[in-house]
């Protein structure tokens, strides 16, 4: 059985596979999310006895789902995205029907990057007439002889 375990051991240095440990300290995250995720069908880790070994698809797939979920896509969204993407591998259909989704994504994307950009630019200005106001306030109160 060491034998089994060294031979993942040098696979895991080779880049070839990573421990549940080593893909929760690289991305910050608990070997419960991992688990979860696991449990969720979103990753497909190798069994080697009670070990779980992630191939680099996993390292992948488990990126995509942390941007996916920052960005603010469900679970339910990310799965479908797999999916689509395993299932899109030949056939022309399938193909056009991911490439609608991957629009749509797109567009929803930039929609919510124009809003936060737009967001940003009133809290800049906000955040200037705030500052002017202060100015003001503290101005006039030295005139007056407070501190």
């Amino acid at each position: 059985m060491s034998n089994v375990r060294d031979v993942s051991d040098q696979r895991a240095r080779n880049g070839t596979t990573y421990t549940i440990g080593e893909l929760a300290r690289e991305f910050g995250i608990t070997t419960r999310t991992i688990r979860f995720y696991e449990d969720e069908g979103l990753l497909s880790p190798i069994r080697v006895g009670a070990r779980r070994l992630y191939r680099r698809r996993d390292r992948a797939r488990l990126k995509l789902i942390l941007r996916g979920k920052r960005l603010g896509f469900t679970l339910s969204e990310i799965r479908e995205t797999f999916n689509l993407y395993d299932q899109a591998h030949g056939e022309a259909k399938q193909l056009r029907y991911y490439l609608s989704v991957l629009d749509e994504k797109r567009e929803q994307l930039l929609r919510q990057r124009q809003d936060l950009e737009e967001t940003l630019a009133e809290l800049s200005h906000s955040y200037d007439h705030c500052r002017q106001l202060l100015e003001e306030q503290e101005r006039a109160a030295r005139g007056n002889g407070e501190s």
